[in-house]
C-alpha cells in the first residue's frame, strides 16, 4: 500500500533532520584548519586560482599592506567601461554587439568586422526548426532561468557537432549562443505567461537587421513597439552585465566546468543556474521586492529618519524577508562605488523624469545614502559599501516595462558574451581540471550490525 502525501511529508521532515544533525560542520573548525570560505580571504579579497585577458574589477589599493578603499573601476580586454559606453553613445549607435566583439576577440572591430559580426548574430539569432514548440512550450517553467539553463542543454540535441571543443567550433557555438539566447529567453517568458498565467500566447520572430536590445523588446512586447531611447537604455543595461571578471561565482563556475573538457552547452547551462541564484544575478528581484515593502511601509519617501527606521528593522531581520540584508547595497569586491551604478544611475534619473517617477527615484537615492550609516550603527561595522547594479537595474527595467520575470534573464542575456569569452580562454589556456580541496573533518567510525543500531 501507498503512502499518503502527509506520511510522505512527515517521513522527509525527519529525514531533513538527520541531515541537519549529521551534516553541521563546527564553524571553529574552518577557523582552525585555514579554511577560504567562499574562497576569499578574511579581508575579503579573492583567493588568486587563474590568470585572465578578459575583464577586470579594480576596487582598492593597497598601501604598506594596508588595503584602502578606492572609486570602483571596471575594465574589458583593458577598457574603462565608462570608455566604452560614453563611446559608442557618442557616435548614437548602440554598443551591445561590439561589446561581445571585444571581449570574445580582444580588440574592437573596425566598421567592415562590426557589420560583417552583426549579420552573423543575425543570421543565428531564430532557433532550429522545431525548438520552439518541443524545448519550449511543451515543458514552460515558471522560473524563465530554469527555461533558459535547458534550453541551452538542449541545443546539444540541435547541433551536428556538438562534442567538438576545437576553438573554431566552440566559437561557432558560443556565437549562436549570444544570438539565440535573447529569442530563448523571450519565448520562455512567453510559454510561462501562457501556461501558468493563463493570458494570450505570442511569438513573435527576431529581425536579423535589429540589434539584440531592440530584438528583446520586439519580442518580449504584444505589440512589439518600442522606442530607440527604450533600446538604448536597455543596449546599455546588456554592456554594463556583459563581464565581471573571472571571479564572480558564474563566471567561475563556466571555467571550472570547461576545465573538465566538457562540451559548451554543459558550461554554459551551470553558468545559468548560478546566475540564478538570489545572493548572484537573483538579486534584483530581491531589490525589487524589498522595495515594495518599503514603499508600502514608509509614509514619507523623503523622510529620511522614517526610511533609516525601517531600513534597520530589515537589518534587525523584522521586516521584507528576515535575512538582515539591504539588497542592492554592497559587493563582494566594489567599496566606494561601483562603475555600473554610475552609469546606470544616470540614465535612470532621465527616465524617471520623463515617467513621472521622480519621487520613487530620490527613494531609491536616499536608501543608497542612508544604508551605509544603518549597517554601521546596527552592525557596529564600518565597513565601506555602495549600491551595486542591482540596486537599479530593476528600478531600470520596471519604467522599461520588462515583467520582473525577466530581470535576471536580461542579466544572464549581457552575461553571456563574458561567460563564452571566459569558456574560450579555459580551453586555450586551460589544461588542468579545476580540483581544490575539502578537509574531512569527521572522526573515524566503526561499522555497527543491523542489530545493535538505534
Amino acid at each position: 500500500m501507498g503512502m499518503t502525501q502527509q506520511e510522505r511529508e512527515s517521513l522527509l521532515d525527519k529525514l531533513g533532520a538527520i541531515v541537519e544533525e549529521n551534516d553541521k560542520i563546527d564553524p571553529e573548525l574552518y577557523k582552525k584548519y585555514n579554511v577560504k570560505r567562499g574562497l576569499r580571504d578574511l579581508d575579503g579579497t579573492g583567493v588568486l586560482v587563474g590568470l585572465t585577458e578578459i575583464g577586470d574589477v579594480r576596487a582598492y589599493i593597497f598601501d604598506e599592506e594596508e588595503k584602502i578603499p578606492v572609486e570602483g573601476r571596471l575594465l574589458y580586454r583593458g577598457i574603462d567601461i565608462n570608455d566604452i559606453v560614453h563611446g559608442y553613445q557618442s557616435e548614437k549607435r548602440f554598443g551591445f554587439e561590439e561589446t561581445c566583439y571585444l571581449l570574445l576577440f580582444g580588440e574592437f572591430p573596425n566598421k567592415e568586422r562590426l557589420e560583417e559580426f552583426e549579420k552573423l548574430l543575425g543570421e543565428y539569432r531564430a532557433l532550429p526548426y522545431g525548438f520552439t514548440e518541443d524545448m519550449i512550450l511543451k515543458a514552460p517553467s515558471t522560473d524563465i532561468m530554469n527555461k533558459l539553463a535547458r534550453s541551452v542543454l538542449a541545443s546539444y540535441s540541435y547541433d551536428s557537432n556538438p562534442d567538438d571543443i576545437s576553438l573554431k567550433n566552440t566559437l561557432r557555438q558560443c556565437i549562436e549562443l549570444i544570438a539565440r539566447f535573447p529569442t530563448m529567453a523571450a519565448y520562455g517568458f512567453a510559454a510561462k505567461t501562457h501556461y501558468h498565467d493563463g493570458k494570450s500566447l505570442y511569438i513573435h520572430s527576431p529581425l536579423k537587421h535589429l540589434s539584440t536590445a531592440e530584438n528583446i523588446l520586439r519580442m518580449i512586447r504584444q505589440d512589439s513597439s518600442y522606442t530607440k531611447s527604450e533600446a538604448e537604455l536597455l543596449d546599455l543595461a546588456l554592456v554594463l552585465h556583459a563581464e565581471h571578471g573571472g571571479g564572480n561565482n558564474s563566471t567561475f563556475v563556466a571555467h571550472v566546468v570547461t576545465s573538465t573538457g566538457t562540451d559548451t552547452y554543459s558550461a554554459i547551462a551551470a553558468a545559468i543556474g548560478s546566475l540564478k541564484g538570489p545572493q548572484h544575478g537573483g538579486a534584483n528581484l530581491k531589490v525589487m521586492g524589498m522595495m515594495e515593502e518599503i514603499k508600502s511601509n514608509v509614509k514619507d519617501w523623503d523622510d529620511e529618519e522614517e526610511i533609516s527606521a525601517y531600513l534597520a528593522k530589515i537589518m534587525r531581520k523584522e521586516a521584507f524577508d528576515k535575512s538582515g540584508l539591504i539588497y542592492g547595497i554592497g559587493h563582494a569586491v566594489y567599496t566606494v562605488s561601483d562603475p555600473r551604478t554610475i552609469l546606470l544611475k544616470q540614465k535612470a534619473e532621465n527616465l524617471a523624469a520623463e515617467k513621472g517617477l521622480e519621487k520613487e527615484y530620490r527613494l531609491y537615492t536616499h536608501i543608497e545614502q542612508l544604508a551605509p550609516d544603518v549597517f554601521l550603527k546596527e552592525k557596529n561595522n564600518s565597513k565601506v559599501m555602495c549600491a551595486n547594479v542591482d540596486f537599479y537595474s530593476g528600478f531600470v527595467y520596471k519604467m522599461l516595462n520588462i515583467p520582473v520575470e525577466l530581470f535576471t534573464p536580461i542579466f544572464a542575456v549581457g552575461r553571456m558574451a563574458g561567460w563564452c569569452a571566459h569558456r574560450i580562454e579555459e580551453l586555450v589556456n586551460g589544461g588542468r581540471i579545476v580540483r581544490p580541496a575539502y578537509k574531512n573533518v569527521e572522526p573515524k567510525k566503526s561499522y555497527s550490525p543491523m542489530s545493535e543500531r538505534a
